[in-house]
């Protein structure tokens, strides 16, 4: 394309692109937006002391929802003026394929199933089915495999939190053994 062509896509009648308002790049920023005011509205209620430098716990989340809102606002105003995000190059990835939307829902279920039954069977339990189920969605073929590095991952993980940085997460049907 020479630079006296219009890129492909909609035009307002030859002053240029058209801009669309269901552009994926917008949505981002918009997201990255609103994470940024959640963040910020969701630390306004936090009250307690700060420590002898002056840092509560309300300044590390008020620098990342200011960052947040930042570049959020930053990447929108690219959008708008017509910035594009260029698809990656890789060897293994396909730029136009179409999005795998059972992968997807299947993955959302289980992250879904996992929150709930969390406080009910605890983190061990929940937390092996979560990775066991995560790893046969994404294509593993060894269930057996799958199941031990599930029960050991969710094991390990619930002890260095527990034990190693003093996080309570829920025991669940574990709690008088564990």
């Amino acid at each position: 394309m020479d630079s006296t062509e219009e890129p492909t896509g909609a035009t307002d009648g030859g002053a240029g692109p058209a801009y669309s308002w269901r552009r994926p790049e917008l949505a981002l920023a918009l997201t990255v937006l609103g994470l940024g005011v959640f963040v910020i509205v969701g630390t306004a209620d936090v009250h307690a002391a700060g420590s002898a430098l002056g840092l509560g716990p309300r300044f590390f989340p008020v620098i990342v929802g200011s960052a947040l809102l930042l570049i959020g606002l930053f990447y929108a105003i690219d959008v708008v003026r017509g910035g594009r995000g260029e698809p990656e190059e890789s060897e293994d990835a396909d730029a136009g394929a179409r999005a795998d939307w059972r992968t997807v829902a299947l993955v959302s279920v289980i992250f879904l199933a996992f929150a709930g039954l969390l406080d009910l069977l605890g983190w061990i339990i929940a937390g092996a089915l979560l990775f066991f189920g995560l790893s046969l969605v994404l294509g593993a073929t060894r269930r057996l495999h799958a199941g031990v590095i599930a029960i050991v991952l969710s094991t390990v993980t619930y002890l260095a939190f527990v034990k190693g940085l003093g996080v309570t997460l829920p025991a669940g049907l574990l709690a008088g053994v564990i």
